[in-house]
């Protein structure tokens, strides 16, 4: 089969539409999103191409590369993006479509009666036609909102379909009519009919209505309906569920100026966490290190809940007795510690082994294997090594040297080395400033050889979208409360390979997951002055803490503070909070490997937390790929 295209200079017509079959093919394929009608009408077009039939062969090519690309309802300028980026290439975006192209689009469209197709040549006709007619705002608002809200099409960009919709109504304002009252209504209703046998739908339709601002007049009716789920998901032992229903209804009842409520729905998801904690070590294979996680989660989120409404609930007694049950799992989870890691893979290996670790396999299994590609820096290893190196190569150990800045500042500098026996101070510097060299040259290594090509394949197989990322943020005990969100854009924006964005997310975020972790551990996080002003410190700061490396471990601690804070590396921190982070710099291998450790992190304190549900999926689980 010939992977031949259309000729530049073919001309197709209505009729040539007529004549293509692209009824039968919709008909031949599995409903699942853009992303089927894409492979359909791909095969459709290379087979009409093979019996030169050119003119239908260019109809079902256009179709295809419509139906390729990525909706991002939240960008009015660019709500298409490719499926996929390579280094020198990517697929279709709106912008390689031609004025022809869209015309044919424009002329077709009456003839077009599936919702999907419909709502993607009208979308992209009312985008790229240069005399603009609201009448094609219209067909794609009409369409898109005609896609059913049930839980299989939601998750296969039923949710940007319809997120999409709203959008262009804002954007036409009084010229799309009563569609957005209308559509308000239509989603009010999905909800109101939600049951537990839709899973998440119910949350999901809260938070669309949420972050539209709609819902306005119904937030006590939309409260107390999703907390009628969280307790039918929590009777019912499905824990994961009823945490995500209290949790939204939370936000409901305190948009609806009912603290009261908001407070006992924050207790229900405090609580769900602690339920979920005994269950991990009641059940056969018991893990307290996951317990202690949960336990964990459970302080956390009661320290959310107002002073006012605490002696209610009776929190800080209750918050007493989980840090009992934190403490005694946290030492019993030390025997449990090891690393995560995936059968089979040899992440020493170059370009072609990083491809195979990840290709072939689930969303899931996918990430869980890019998220341990490389098993991160060994602290004592780079010690020895730099240490043997120097006392081997003694000539060049014997001066001193400085560290320039990019705009030629001294920022730092190396001092000789001594040659005792017994390492002094200055010795101690000067190793570990080799140390961070020869850490470059592992992260250099290590992104060109492994995480940039493994990533290209992950990009070609999944099509993982920002919610799958905020999703494993969300039941991450790495992250904080509060920052799921902020967490998984950052991720995203790197996994769409947008470092300058991902850097500019996740550095702050990393500080402060740094703070809020050093804080649970006991440790002074502030300083206070002379005037009784007390600041924050900055994580250069922090890493100094003695309770760094019991909280994150040597290892790890090497690596956040080589990244982002010490000047002798790469100094992304503070780098970026002086604004010295130039274009280059933001997807240099050290601003790449920054976004792939946070990545790992997530993922595997994700990986460690999920349990199995009845039906055999993981909690949290991404649903791309």
């Amino acid at each position: 089969m010939s992977d031949q295209r259309y000729p530049d200079d073919l001309v197709v017509t209505a009729q040539d539409f007529a004549d293509c079959g692209w009824k039968d093919v919709l008909d031949q394929t599995a409903r699942e999103g853009y992303s089927a009608m894409w492979h359909a009408f791909s095969d459709a077009a290379r087979k009409a191409m093979d019996v030169g039939r050119q003119p239908q062969g260019k109809v079902l090519w256009l179709l295809a590369d419509a139906c390729s690309m990525m909706l991002s309802p939240s960008s009015q300028n660019e709500p298409f993006k490719p499926f996929a980026v390579f280094s020198a290439r990517r697929s279709v975006i709106p912008d390689d479509l031609s004025e022809s192209d869209i015309e044919f689009f424009a002329e077709i469209l009456d003839e077009v009666d599936d919702i999907w197709l419909k709502a993607r040549l009208a979308d992209l006709v009312w985008l790229k036609r240069k005399l603009r007619d609201v009448k094609f705002a219209l067909a794609a608002i009409d369409s898109y909102r005609s896609i059913s809200l049930d839980t299989k099409t939601w998750i296969r960009d039923g949710q940007e379909c319809w997120e999409r919709a709203i959008r262009l109504t804002r954007m036409l304002k009084a010229g799309a009519g009563g569609r957005l009252e209308e559509m308000e209504g239509v989603v009010l209703q999905a909800l109101t009919d939600a049951t537990t046998g839709d899973g998440f739908l119910g949350v999901w339709l809260a938070g669309l209505l949420e972050s539209n601002g709609l819902g306005h007049d119904q937030k006590m009716l939309i409260a107390q309906k999703l907390e009628s789920l969280a307790r039918e998901f929590d009777g019912m032992g499905e824990l994961h569920r009823s945490r995500d229903f209290f949790s939204t209804a939370a936000r409901w009842f305190e948009r609806a100026g009912d603290e009261t409520k908001a407070a006992a729905m924050t207790v229900e998801v405090a609580e769900g966490w602690a339920k979920e904690a005994i269950a991990r070590i009641s059940n056969e294979s018991p893990s307290h290190m996951v317990a202690a996680s949960f336990y964990e989660n459970a302080i956390q989120t009661y320290r959310t809940i107002p002073r006012a409404e605490r002696v209610a609930h009776q929190v800080d007694e209750r918050l007493a007795e989980l840090r009992t049950h934190l403490n005694d799992s946290g030492e019993k989870s030390l025997s449990e510690m090891g690393l995560v890691s995936t059968p089979g893979i040899d992440i020493t290996q170059i370009v072609e082994n990083a491809r195979k670790s990840v290709s072939g396999k689930s969303a899931t299994d996918a990430l869980l294997a890019f998220a341990n590609l490389h098993r991160g820096a060994k602290l004592d290893e780079l010690h020895k090594s730099a240490l043997e190196r120097m006392r081997e190569f003694v000539f060049s150990s014997l001066f001193s040297s400085t560290v320039l800045s990019g705009d030629g500042r001294v920022i730092a500098k190396r001092p000789a080395m001594s040659l005792r026996a017994e390492l002094s101070p200055d010795d101690e510097i000067a190793i570990r400033a080799e140390m961070i060299r020869d850490y470059g040259i592992s992260v250099s290594i290590v992104v060109q050889g492994d995480i940039w090509p493994a990533l290209e394949v992950l990009l070609l197989e999944h099509r993982l979208r920002e919610v799958d990322f905020v999703g494993l943020a969300e039941h991450a005990p790495i992250v904080p409360k509060g920052r799921a969100r902020l967490f998984g854009k950052a991720l995203f924006a790197g996994y769409d390979r947008d470092f300058i964005t991902a850097l500019h997310l996740l550095i702050p975020q990393v500080e402060h997951m740094v703070r809020v972790h050093l804080k649970e551990a006991g440790a002074k996080t502030t300083n206070l002055d002379k005037d009784g002003i007390e600041t924050e410190n900055g994580l250069n700061t922090l890493m100094d803490l003695p309770e760094t490396e019991k909280v994150f471990g040597k290892d790890l601690a090497f690596e956040l503070r080589t990244l982002f804070c010490d000047a002798f590396g790469p100094n992304l921190r503070n780098e970026l909070a002086h604004g010295l982070l130039d274009e280059d710099a933001c997807h240099s291998p050290f601003a790449i490997y920054a976004w792939w450790l946070a990545l790992r992190l997530v993922f595997n304190t994700w990986w460690n937390a999920a349990r199995k549900e009845p039906n055999g999926r993981e909690e949290g689980e991404p649903r791309g790929g």
